[in-house]
């Protein structure tokens, strides 16, 4: 089973070893190490994985955990 945890101003953190990152082709993506981070302030030199680049630019991420939220999947 995996894990994703979202990183206060930061990275996806993806833990566990039954997991596989797909390009929209279809096409794995060689994972260079676990637990690994996928970037989501588009700045990463590396996408889709992240290489600190948030913490250069200054990221901020507004997303939230709240319960009764009325938020859905896209």
């Amino acid at each position: 089973m995996a894990t994703i945890k979202v990183r206060q101003n930061g990275p996806y953190l993806v833990e566990g070893d039954d997991v596989k990152v797909l390009d929209w082709n279809g096409k794995e993506y060689q994972i260079p190490k676990r637990p690994f981070a996928l970037c989501r302030c588009g700045g990463s030199t590396s996408k889709p994985f992240c290489d600190g680049t948030h913490s250069r630019i200054g990221f901020q991420a507004a997303e939230a955990a709240i319960a009764g939220s009325q938020d859905r999947p896209a």
